[in-house]
Formats: structure tokens, C-alpha cells, sequence
């Protein structure tokens, strides 16, 4: 009795201590954002007490020398690249999802995943270069040209473009395990009853895999809002509105890693930098938030 007390005690300590691990854990990932975005106004508080919030979201003159720290351009830079870049890559890789999971052949389809392992691990740099190299030039001498247009190349569409290229690895690879969790005996059920192959993608796997596509298609959103060197290089930093697609933009990652470190000694850039990343944090936030709210009330239905 006493051997077997010694045997289960200290298998209740090693219980105990490896839930106590796992619940910090959980914590720790909980309250990781919150630091995150704590940290962030605290060190936007000095720009926030001199400045109004409303006039820094609506006004787009930004001259840190005069004390002026407008951020409406680089909200809609941001914006308009990462939109950009949700229309190029979603639907080709909703459609590649379907045609790799529905109709391909299983050599092709364990080949794309290596590609997608390729792209995926490819440093953001690279892209940025081959889009230098590429798109740029591309854009400047054919593209615009052909529809009466003129451009440096280095605009909103050549970063919309390298963002899509970057966001597909992400969006396709959980794209095809959304389409492959879908229970073949639905597909079979639909199929008995007389439904075409489409039919049946379009009704039944479409449509099971609906919460999961919404969720790929919104890491490409977060992927591509958050993206930084790839965008700085092809995007041409020009702190204006765009108006075309083809005009210089200049969005938020970029504003942060161009100018953090060296121009410190200008009153309140340093702060002026922090609310700009606050910015990126809050749109995030707020968009991952509406597509959660999405989801639940899918799932509700």
C-alpha cells in the first residue's frame, strides 16, 4: 500500500504541474496581443496629448518638422494594396483550391504542395526584388502605355500584385484542407441523387466549407495588411492619396520601417511611428474581429 502511495503521488505532481504549463501557455497567448497593444499606446501617448485622433485620421499632411502628423494616406495606401491584393490572388486560389482537390490528378496535387512550401518560405526581399526586376518595369513600359497611361512602375498595383503573389501560398494551402475535410459521403449523397460534379462542389463542398473559406481568405487579408519590405520596394513611398492604381502609395508598414531609427531627434516621430503601428494593430484587430463575428453567425444558421 505504501509502495503504491509513493507511485501515485508523484504521478498527481507531474498531473498538476504539466495543467499548470499548459494553462500558462493559454495565457500567455491570451494576453499576448493586450501587451502588444498596450505597449503601443503608451508610446503613442506623448503624439495623442498634442493631437486629436480625428485630425490625424482625416488630415493627409504629414511634416513631422512642422509638427504636422496627418496618416489618411497611408490609411488608404495600406488599404487600397491590400485590396489590390485580395482581388488578384483570391480567386485564383479558390479556383486552384477546387480544381486540386476535385479534379486533379494526386501526382499534380502532392506537387503543388511542395511549390507552396516553396513560395511560402521564400523571404519577403526576394519578392520585392523580382518585383523591382519584373513588375516594375512591366507595368511602366507595356501595361500603362497600352491603356494610354504613364507610370514609373512603382505604384499601388506592382505592390498589389507582389502582395498576391505572396498571400497564395497561404490562402491555397488552407483553401485545399478546408476542401479535403469536407466528408466524402456528402459529396456521394449529392451525387446518388442526380447532381452534376459541379453541382456538387458548387452545393455541397462550397458550401460545408464555407466558415473555412472565409478564414483563408481573411489570413490573406492579415498576411497582406501587415507586409512590409516586399510593399516598399515596388510601392514607390509617396505620402499622397492615390488616385489609380498606378499612382505612388505609401502604406503603414512602410511608413515604420523606412523612417524608424532615423529621424528620432524630430519632436514626437519616434511617438508619431508608434500610433502608426497602433493604426496597423487596430485595423487588424478590427478586421479579424468582423469576420470572427462572420463565422459565429454562420455557424449560428
Amino acid at each position: 500500500m505504501a509502495a503504491l502511495q509513493r507511485l501515485i503521488l508523484p504521478a498527481k505532481l507531474t498531473d498538476r504541474l504539466s495543467t499548470g504549463w499548459l494553462n500558462f501557455a493559454v495565457l500567455f497567448l491570451i494576453l499576448l496581443p493586450l501587451v502588444i497593444g498596450a505597449g503601443l499606446v503608451i508610446k503613442s501617448l506623448p503624439l495623442l496629448e498634442q493631437a486629436s485622433i480625428g485630425t490625424m485620421l482625416h488630415s493627409a499632411e504629414f511634416s513631422p518638422q512642422q509638427g504636422h502628423f496627418g496618416f489618411y494616406a497611408f490609411i488608404m495606401g495600406s488599404v487600397w494594396v491590400t485590396l489590390l491584393s485580395f482581388v488578384l490572388s483570391a480567386p485564383v486560389c479558390l479556383l486552384a483550391a477546387i480544381y486540386l482537390t476535385e479534379y486533379s490528378p494526386q501526382w499534380l496535387t502532392q506537387s503543388m504542395y511542395f511549390v507552396i512550401d516553396v513560395l511560402a518560405g521564400i523571404p519577403s526581399v526576394v519578392y520585392g526584388v523580382w518585383g523591382v526586376l519584373v513588375i516594375v518595369p512591366l507595368l511602366a513600359d507595356y501595361v500603362a502605355p497600352a491603356l494610354g497611361l504613364t507610370t514609373t512602375g512603382y505604384c499601388l498595383l506592382s505592390g498589389g500584385i507582389v502582395l498576391a503573389i505572396m498571400a497564395v501560398p497561404y490562402m491555397l494551402n488552407m483553401l485545399m484542407e478546408v476542401f479535403r475535410s469536407v466528408p466524402i459521403e456528402l459529396k456521394e449523397a449529392s451525387l446518388s441523387l442526380g447532381a452534376t460534379y459541379w453541382e456538387t462542389i458548387k452545393w455541397v463542398v462550397l458550401k460545408k466549407g464555407l466558415t473555412g473559406i472565409i478564414a483563408a481568405l481573411s489570413l490573406g487579408i492579415s498576411k497582406a495588411l501587415g507586409e512590409t519590405i516586399a510593399v516598399l520596394m515596388v510601392v514607390g513611398n509617396v505620402a499622397k492619396v492615390p488616385k489609380s492604381v498606378f499612382d505612388a502609395a505609401y502604406p503603414l508598414p512602410a511608413l515604420i520601417a523606412n523612417n524608424y531609427g532615423d529621424m528620432m531627434s524630430v519632436p514626437l516621430y519616434d511617438s508619431a511611428l508608434m500610433f502608426a503601428a497602433l493604426l496597423l494593430f487596430v485595423i487588424i484587430l478590427v478586421f479579424n474581429s468582423i469576420t470572427s463575428f462572420f463565422l459565429y453567425r454562420i455557424k449560428e444558421q
